[in-house]
């Protein structure tokens, strides 16, 4: 699956989230997707910390998922070309890490 298929899917799941949201309150806003990013990125920072100090692994696959749909949806809801995007930031920062190694001669 390409990351335009995760997109899409992931775009199928926001759909059934509306759906439901319709239900039971109001749809969410596109501030209130970052936040809820932001709270899976701290369940992510937890699970992390966990899997460094105990060996833990149980949820972390989970939870990189649920930070992976968040940013699919929100790359979608400010019409952002994430493919695109990502291409374009990885070319920088390779063209940048690769300059800083030759100015350094390759130590640290």
């Amino acid at each position: 699956m390409d990351l335009d298929e995760r997109q899409q899917r992931a775009l199928e799941i926001h759909d059934l989230y509306d759906e439901l949201n319709r239900r039971e309150r109001r749809v969410w806003r596109r501030d209130e997707f970052m936040l809820g990013f932001m709270g899976d990125v701290g369940d992510l920072t937890k699970l992390i910390t966990a899997e460094e100090a105990a060996g833990g692994r149980s949820a972390l696959g989970n939870e990189l998922a649920d930070c992976l749909w968040s940013v699919l949806v929100l790359a979608h809801l400010y019409n952002v070309n994430l493919a695109g995007a990502f291409r374009l930031t990885m070319t920088e920062l390779e063209e940048s890490i690769s300059a800083q190694l030759a100015d350094t001669g390759g130590q640290a």
